[in-house]
């Protein structure tokens, strides 16, 4: 009571102690709390600084509902009063920030909060400050309603980034001008996609790049706290530069950066450094410049003392691995694995098992080192892995033979690994007819070799070696009774595990009463496993935590899909075997389509409901989804849209006229989204020339969770539009409504051509018709960088020739369109003038609507 009292004193350290007193032991639910919040209110009345800033950090330091709910509406009040000193105003935005952090929906949205925006534009930089904190969290939540924050945020970035240290004396820091407030701009700044207004953008690009040229000055204190100010902002610039993905130049000069800080002597940078540019390696843009950074990550991951800056260099030639260099990564990794810590080694198992399914062009060496990851970490491989291998040997025939040969070799080692002797069980058990020519591997070596690992093994294990041996009565007749031996014994017969017994009993009987035809059909080889997502990534997306947007991210990482899926087979066993399918082609899109889920939709422009009820009417194209379907034509991965709820990612590879693509919804809130349901709509004319089959997406989304749809696609004929991907779904009681383009155009089934100079103009000249040829002239959107003109036509799908243009300046480019009817040959050729800064484009095919279709995509991108 006495403190209380305090707050009624006019004297500052009477109302001081009394306040101090009050924030740290009186309890909110205290019976006196009334009586303080009218001693608050009286001194938020009083227009007293002092006492308003002793009221406020008293509010803010209790920041109980109670305090919400007494002064949740006043605050903003005190915030955009014209008459409210600078001090006072500092301390309402963060008092309004913890309110607002704690009980937000006691925070009332009204018109101040147009009014707070224009806070950034205020002459005392300590309020801006303040306000950037209080607006990049409200705009987390409601982005639509501090849109203009966007340009008011980059004009004061701007000021900030092009003063010297003597403009802002009192907010300089060791020569960086207001780190602190850079780095909350540029954090408000990642709320929003890029700018729409060219001008705001403009000055957003030349601010980054002001940011990056003074990352190369020479420090100007050798002072630790200058570099780390400097750092901060420099790599909050390079956040915002990955979050938008749109800037070629920017997305290279950050990669470029970031690559000299990988030796830097500092941990936390080298730290920082690595996990940045795992996230630069999924851009198009800025992959092939993380890839000249292999040598001296490889380097780190060997030498590096600190363990976590390991894991991140793991990560980061996980994400920088395709095709071109994955077996010099993988065969790092598993050198690295050997003396690996205990706490990732199982991690970089399931990366290794990945990058080693995904990028194997030659499934020898698959085989080779999923044999060697268990001989190194044989603890660490988890089922998923061994399952993996064993759908992946089954489902081609051009590596059983080695798969059986190299098993047997390494089960001949003394010392082999559970995991080992469960895959060379089941690869023996189904191949070992394979090798059973060479008196080395006969079939009697064959069954000594795995009987002799028997009796080390777990119960599991014993039981797949159960249905090996079974397998063998079918496959070598000539070893029967020796098995027949093994499984009377009654160290089996009278097994105490149940299992172990049933399958003795089981089995012996079937070899001794069952003819040849009848065990020929019962233990027939398996038939090829259905192609499905790999369940490694799903285990280990697990391993990282539960499904959060963040694995929207490391889904762009993965430039490659998953082409010989499957589910995990059981073990062997001595069940029918189903009708084998035929196999697949890599993209699976040779199985069956699913059946259709409820009546056929009566509209003709819906193509597919995927397992919902009957839709609501589909909503317009969400604002910036076109621009973001342009960035779409020369690559296949990245995040095709983003709001304040939901985000999606894609993910995607085609290979003449098929193609899968895999979209993953992430639910950026911590509530639930009910009655999902995503759909894909085509017009009349676009169903009868692509075929679109899709599989079912779970109606309930979690709050902070993410999931994927698998698209098949079939390109039957040429087309001109694209589908739309409309999403349905209830958050919070209110129905929500998107629609986006889904990036799906004609180029994506171009094959390239490599052709001479020669050939190249022969065939030129064979399409000079005026309606096998269209040409557009038109003025560059974009700077006239010559690596990333060949970038773009690479990516749009056609094949870069070099030297067969006379002028040197000019890009011609050959590939064949792909559909199910037909092929269509394409020749194009993109003249650059630098002092006009324009292009002439030209197209040349057989068939005029595709010269034209071609035409306006690649317009568009320069």
């Amino acid at each position: 009571m006495e403190a209380v009292n305090l707050l009624s004193s006019n004297r500052y350290t009477e109302k001081q102690i009394g306040y101090l007193f009050i924030s740290v032991l009186v309890n909110s639910n205290s019976e006196l709390i009334r009586l303080i919040n009218n001693a608050i209110k009286n001194d938020l009345a009083s227009r007293n600084p002092t006492f308003m800033g002793l009221a406020l950090h008293c509010i803010a330091s209790v920041g109980s509902r109670e305090m919400a709910e007494a002064f949740a509406g006043e605050i903003p009040k005190v915030l955009v009063a014209g008459d409210t000193m600078d001090s006072v105003k500092q301390s309402a935005a963060l008092c309004l920030l913890r309110l607002y952090r704690t009980s937000p929906d006691l925070v009332p949205m009204g018109d101040w909060t147009s009014r707070v925006v224009h806070l950034l534009n205020d002459q005392h930089l300590g309020v801006v400050t303040a306000a950037t904190s209080l607006i990049t969290t409200l705009a987390q939540k409601n982005p639509e309603e501090f849109k203009t924050s966007v340009s008011l945020a980059v004009s004061r970035l701007s000021r900030i980034v092009t003063s010297a240290s003597t403009d802002l004396q009192d907010y300089t820091y060791y020569f960086v001008p207001a780190p602190w407030l850079s780095v909350k701009l540029l954090r408000l700044l990642q709320c929003y996609p890029p700018p729409e207004d060219p001008a705001v953008r403009g000055r957003l690009t030349e601010c980054l790049e002001t940011i990056l040229n003074k990352a190369q000055e020479p420090p100007k204190s050798k002072k630790v706290q200058h570099s780390n100010a400097k750092n901060a902002v420099l790599f909050e610039a390079i956040s915002l530069i990955i979050h938008h993905d749109s800037e070629p130049n920017l997305l290279v000069r950050a990669c470029n950066q970031l690559g000299q800080f990988l030796q830097h002597r500092e941990t936390n940078l080298r730290y920082l450094a690595l996990e940045s540019m795992c996230t630069l390696a999924s851009s198009e843009f800025s992959h092939e410049a993380v890839k000249t950074h292999i040598e001296t990550v490889i380097n780190a991951l060997k030498t590096e003392r600190d363990v976590s800056v390991r894991q991140r260099a793991v990560d980061l030639l996980y994400a920088m691995c395709d095709r071109s260099n994955a077996p010099q990564i993988v065969a790092e990794m598993l050198s690295y694995l050997e003396t690996a810590d205990y706490s990732i080694r199982e991690e970089i198992v399931l990366k290794v098992a990945i990058l080693a399914e995904k990028y194997a062009v030659d499934y020898t060496w698959y085989v080779d080192t999923i044999l060697n990851l268990i001989r190194i970490a044989g603890d660490y491989v988890s089922e998923e892995v061994w399952y993996r291998v064993i759908q992946i040997v089954i489902n081609r025939d051009d590596v059983q033979g080695y798969a059986a040969k190299t098993v047997f070799e390494a089960l001949q080692a003394p010392a082999c690994h559970e995991n080992l002797v469960k895959v060379g069980g089941y690869i023996l058990g189904e191949f070992g007819n394979l090798i059973a020519g060479d008196p080395r591997s006969s079939p009697l070596v064959q069954f000594n070799l795995l009987h002799s690992k028997f009796h080390l093994c777990s119960v599991p294990t014993r039981a797949l070696l159960l249905s090996t041996y079974i397998k063998f009565v079918n496959l070598f007749p000539e070893v029967k009774a020796t098995i027949q031996d093994v499984l009377r014994s009654d160290s089996q017969l009278r097994n105490a595990d149940v299992e172990l017994q049933q399958r003795a009993v089981e089995y012996l009987r079937l070899s001794t009463v069952a003819s040849t035809d009848i065990l020929a059909t019962v233990l027939e080889e398996m038939p090829p496993f259905p192609e499905r997502a790999s369940s490694i990534l799903a285990k280990l997306k697990k391993k990282k935590g539960p499904g959060t947007v963040t694995g929207l991210e490391d889904a762009k990482r993965e430039r490659g899909v998953d082409v010989n899926g499957g589910p995990e087979p059981a073990p062997a066993s001595a069940s029918a075997a189903s009708t084998p399918s035929p196999s697949a082609d890599l993209l699976g899109l040779g199985a069956t389509p699913p059946a259709p889920a409820g009546p056929p939709p009566s509209s003709g422009g819906l193509l597919v409901d995927v397992f919902s009820d009957s839709a609501s009417a589909v909503a317009p194209l969400a604002p910036g989804s076109e621009d973001n379907f342009a960035r779409f034509v020369c690559k296949n991965n990245g995040v095709l849209f983003e709001n304040q709820l939901l985000q999606i990612g894609l993910k995607s590879e085609f290979r003449q006229n098929l193609g899968r693509m895999f979209i993953f919804y992430g639910n950026k809130t911590s509530t639930q989204f009910l009655n999902f349901t995503p759909t894909l709509i085509c017009s009349d004319d676009l169903q009868s020339n692509l075929t679109l089959q899709t599989k079912p997406v779970d109606p309930t989304v979690d709050g902070g969770a993410q999931v994927q749809q698998v698209v098949n696609i079939e390109c039957v004929s040429d087309f001109m539009e694209a589908p739309v991907l409309n999403i349905q779904f209830r958050y919070g009681g209110t129905f929500q409504n998107v629609s986006v383009q889904l990036p799906i155009t004609l180029n994506k089934f171009f094959q390239p051509t490599e052709m001479a100079s020669q050939d190249f103009f022969q065939r030129w000249k064979q399409l000079s018709n005026p309606q096998q040829e269209v040409q557009n002239i038109f003025k560059a959107k974009h700077p006239m960088d010559t690596e990333i003109t060949k970038a773009k036509i690479i990516g749009f799908g056609s094949a870069l020739l070099e030297e067969v243009d006379p002028n040197p300046a000019n890009f011609v480019g050959a590939g064949i369109i792909h559909s199910k009817t037909t092929q269509i040959g394409c020749l194009l050729r993109l003249e650059p003038n630098l002092q006009a800064q324009m292009y002439r484009l030209t197209l040349r095919t057989s068939k005029e609507s595709v010269s034209q279709r071609l035409c306006e995509l690649l317009s568009e991108q320069f």
